[in-house]
């Protein structure tokens, strides 16, 4: 069974799934942690689902809208928690302990790739809006690690993990049923937010994220259903990749004509804070904004990585031309 619960975000919504599982259900997935989830729960669980136990509860990955729920439904119906180690340590240590490294650790890091400095501060305190957003997790959890096999309701399903979008996201593959429940890492219509975070600054999400795509395709038949975290499911998986993948190839082709003339200055190239409104250029509000450069950085970093930019030197700051 599929649900939807609104978020409070541009993305309105996430999919929860509901699979038969032991005479009861199992869910996958939560929403956020405020009174708006909670009574669509009690809403759910009084009403079409009255009279269904839930079994156990499965979380793709560490973001809000997919965990935030968790403690309050594993203590309201005694429910085991079931994840990959680095969701749920993600999760605690975000949820936790938001203020470890402090305001100003976040806002230099902005700064240092061409933010103002009043931007760069008001984009520091996320560590306190995961918190406002994710409520008391379980002490304890059930590790899920690629290459186990998770048994639901009779149906056994391959446990795949996949990286970029969030560090060992979960995804579960029944090949017999023909089912993927993918996560946020194949989405319809839209591209899952890829990130540069400033506690990994020089890390290559976007080739994680590609790399991924390319072992799912090799590992999951064309003909599946594929039941995402966001909008609809859908068949076309091997398409729907390769859309993907070119997505992400014209933004980087993008980002290397910005960076590509030579009569520029060291201090006049662009910084990741300068191509920001080359990719996006549609007006952004703050909360997108802040997506929006991480996901720039993300496309800087692998072309650094790809040895296709390098940094210019003299430049103060992260500015970048083409090799």
């Amino acid at each position: 069974l599929w649900a939807r619960v609104a978020l409070p975000f541009a993305l309105d919504h996430v999919n929860l799934y509901f699979v038969e599982d032991d005479g009861g259900l199992a869910l996958i997935d939560t929403g956020v942690d405020n009174a708006r989830t909670r009574a669509a729960f009690v809403a759910l669980l009084d009403g079409p689902l009255a009279g269904r136990r839930l079994t156990r509860l499965i979380v793709t990955h560490h973001h809000p809208d997919h965990i935030g729920l968790a403690g309050w439904l594993c203590a309201r119906h005694d429910l085991p928690l079931l994840t990959s180690q680095s969701a749920y340590l993600s999760a605690i240590t975000l949820r936790d302990n938001p203020d470890r490294l402090g305001r100003g650790f976040y806002a230099a890091f902005y700064e240092q790739h061409g933010l103002t400095a009043g931007t760069a501060a008001a984009m520091s305190d996320w560590g306190e809006r995961y918190r406002a957003l994710v409520g008391p997790l379980p002490q304890r959890f059930t590790r899920l690690l690629a290459g186990d096999r998770l048994e639901i309701g009779g149906r056994s399903f391959a446990v795949m993990t996949a990286d970029g979008h969030a560090p060992e996201q979960v995804m579960l593959h029944c090949a017999e049923a023909g089912l993927l429940f993918a996560a946020d890492q194949v989405l319809p219509d839209i591209s899952p937010n890829i990130s540069v975070w400033p506690t990994d600054p020089d890390s290559d999400p976007l080739g994680h994220y590609l790399r991924s795509l390319a072992r799912i395709a090799a590992d999951v038949p064309e003909d599946t259903l594929v039941l995402p975290g966001h909008r609809q499911p859908f068949f076309g998986l091997h398409g729907r990749i390769r859309a993907l993948c070119a997505h992400h190839d014209d933004r980087l082709d993008t980002i290397l004509a910005a960076c590509a003339r030579p009569d520029l200055a060291a201090a006049d190239r662009p910084s990741t804070a300068d191509l920001v409104p080359v990719l996006f250029e549609r007006p952004l509000e703050p909360n997108q904004f802040g997506f929006a450069f991480s996901e720039t950085l993300a496309h800087v970093n692998h072309l650094l990585h790809l040895h296709r930019l390098v940094p210019a030197a003299g430049a103060g700051g992260r500015r970048y031309r083409c090799t």
